[in-house]
């Protein structure tokens, strides 16, 4: 799993929309980070980063709500919950075709035919959970997620600049 970065300038006297916008910024480079190959089935490794790294960004984005005006703010959290949901509907079927050949690496020669028939119907989910995925990834290139979460930020720091 990848780790999540450090996010530089954080000290308990940060003001806290400053803390908000310095944490949304790393979160949303972190998120977008891991996108690249994220269709790939060769390596399920990055749906899991990349949903982990929605699940920081959604975290960070409800922990400072006071800092960003409601109505841009709701979009965007509904935005990073529909790509969650849908690398998560990719990723389930990466981690049942993990068990299952796990299992079938024990299993004997009758049980192989009855495991090739369940990875085939696992593979056939995974392949409905990539399509999911990669209409989320062109809405949220659409919509541009990316910019949206920078003016967050940016409304944030412009609230400490205005106290």
């Amino acid at each position: 799993m990848a780790k999540a970065r450090d996010v530089d300038g954080l000290l308990p006297r940060t003001p806290y929309a400053l803390a908000a916008a310095r944490t949304v910024r790393v979160r949303a480079e972190e998120l977008f980070e891991h996108a690249d190959g994220v269709l790939s089935t060769d390596d399920p490794g990055r749906v899991h980063d990349m949903r982990v790294a929605t699940r920081r960004l959604r975290a960070v984005l409800e922990l400072y709500a006071p800092c960003f005006p409601a109505r841009e703010l709701r979009p965007v959290l509904r935005d990073v919950r529909r790509l969650a949901d849908a690398l998560g509907a990719r990723r389930d079927p990466d981690v049942q075709l993990a068990a299952v050949a796990a299992f079938a690496r024990g299993a004997g020669e009758p049980e192989q035919a009855g495991l090739e028939v369940v990875s085939d119907a696992i593979r056939a989910r995974q392949s409905a959970g990539n399509e999911q995925l990669a209409a989320a990834l062109a809405q949220v290139a659409a919509s541009d997620l990316r910019g949206r979460l920078l003016v967050l930020a940016d409304l944030a720091t412009e609230r400490v600049q205005v106290a």
